[in-house]
C-alpha cells in the first residue's frame, strides 16, 4: 500500500510529472515488534497491525496536500513513528511532523552539521549516555550528568546536539517507539555558573521539542542530587512544561532508596546504588559513533529549503531571545536566592 502514492520526498520544484516518474521505490515496511509489543501497541497507541498501512498512507497524503514543500522523508518506518507518539490521530501527527522539521529549521546553533563526529568531545566527557538494559517497562534509560560539561569548553547547544542524537538513535528501534523512555539526571555539582547558561530561550527551545516537535514518549524524569539552586532552574523549565510532563517529573535528591521506586537497582550502574557494575559510557558511544553514515543519510532525506519552508511555522530566534530578556532577569536573581 506503501507504493500507491505518487507523492515523493518533496523539494521546490516536486510536483511535476517528470520529477516523480522514475523516483525509486521506497522501503518495504517489516514489522519488527513481539507479539506482547503489537499488544501493547494496539491497547495504549491505538495501533492496528490490519489498518497500519492504510494509517501511514493516509498521513503521507495528508503530508502531500497540506505541506508539498515539507522536505520530509516519506517512507513508512519514518511517518510511523509520528503516529505512534500521538496514537495514531492523523492530525497530531501531522503537526508533530510539521513542528519536527520546524525545530530544526529553527535553530542552526544546534542542527547544523548534526551528526555524532561532531559531538564526539560531549560523548567522551560522559555527560550523555544511556544504560546498557531497559527498565521492567522495556524502556531505555537515557542518563544526563551536567556535572560532566565544562562550560570554557563548548557552549551548552552542543550539550542539546548530543541529547538530539541520542534520542534520534533510540527512536530508530520499533520497541522504544511504543515503550518510550526514562530520563534519568543527576544534578550533582551543578553550579550558579552553569545554571546560568540554562536560561529561559534556552529552555524553551528544549521543551518544546522534547514535547512538540520529536516522536518520543518520555515516560518519566527522575532528577537526583540536585542541589537548592535547582529550584531556580525548575522554574526555569515549569512555564513551558505540560501538566502531563510536569507530573511525570520525579525529585530523588540523594535519596536512592526513592529513585530505586521508579528505576530498580539491577539495572542502575552502582554510582547511583545500583547492582550492574561501574557506569560505563563506551558501549553507548562507539554504538553511536559508528552510526554516522545512517545519520548522513537520513538527514539527508530532511533538508528544509529557506525558499519554500512555511514561514509562519518558524519562530525568530532574535523575537523568542527578546521576549525571554524579563524573565531571564527574574530567573537569574532567583537563581542566586537559590544558591
Amino acid at each position: 500500500m506503501s507504493g500507491d502514492s505518487d507523492c515523493t520526498r518533496t523539494s521546490p520544484s516536486a510536483g511535476s510529472p517528470s520529477d516523480t516518474e522514475f523516483a525509486p521505490a521506497r522501503p518495504k515496511y517489516v514489522c519488527s515488534l513481539s507479539p506482547d509489543l503489537v499488544t501493547k501497541a494496539r491497547e495504549e497507541l491505538q495501533e492496528k497491525p490490519e489498518w497500519r498501512l492504510r494509517d501511514v498512507q493516509a498521513l503521507r497524503d495528508m503530508v502531500c496536500k497540506d505541506y508539498p514543500s515539507l522536505g520530509t522523508c516519506l517512507d513508512d518506518a519514518f511517518l510511523l513513528r509520528f503516529l505512534r507518539a500521538r496514537k495514531f490521530d492523523y492530525d497530531r501527527a501531522l503537526q508533530l511532523l510539521v513542528n519536527y522539521h520546524s525545530c530544526r529549521r529553527s535553530w542552526p546553533e544546534v542542527f547544523s552539521n548534526l551528526r555524532p563526529s561532531a559531538i564526539r568531545p560531549v560523548l567522551e566527557s560522559g555527560f550523555v549516555t544511556v544504560l546498557p538494559h531497559r527498565d521492567p517497562e522495556g524502556r531505555h534509560v537515557v542518563c544526563i550528568r551536567p556535572d560532566r560539561w565544562s562550560p570554557s569548553q563548548y557552549p551548552i547547544t552542543e550539550n542539546i546536539r548530543a541529547i538530539y542524537l541520542t534520542l534520534e538513535k533510540l527512536i530508530q528501534a520499533e520497541e522504544t517507539q511504543v515503550n518510550g523512555i526514562v530520563i534519568l539526571a543527576d544534578y550533582k555539582g551543578v553550579s550558579l555558573s552553569k545554571a546560568s547558561h540554562f536560561g529561559p530561550f534556552v529552555a524553551k527551545k528544549v521543551i518544546g521539542i522534547l514535547q512538540d516537535g520529536f516522536p518520543i514518549r518520555i515516560k518519566a524524569v527522575n532528577i537526583i542530587n540536585e542541589p537548592r539552586i535547582f529550584k531556580g532552574i525548575f522554574a526555569i523549565i515549569k512555564p513551558f512544561l505540560k501538566e502531563k510532563i510536569a507530573n511525570r517529573f520525579f525529585l530523588h535528591g540523594c535519596d536512592l532508596n526513592s529513585l530505586h521506586q521508579n528505576i530498580p537497582p539491577v539495572i542502575l550502574p552502582e554510582e547511583y546504588g545500583g547492582t550492574a557494575g561501574k557506569l560505563d559510557i563506551s558501549a553507548w558511544n562507539e554504538l553511536l559513533l559508528a552510526s554516522e553514515e545512517d545519520f548522513l543519510h537520513d538527514f539527508s532525506q530532511l533538508v528544509l529549503p529557506c525558499e519554500s519552508f512555511p514561514q509562519e511555522m518558524l519562530v525568530s530566534g532574535d523575537a523568542e531571545e527578546k521576549q525571554c530578556d524579563d524573565s531571564l532577569r527574574g530567573v537569574k536573581a532567583q537563581l542566586y536566592y537559590c544558591y
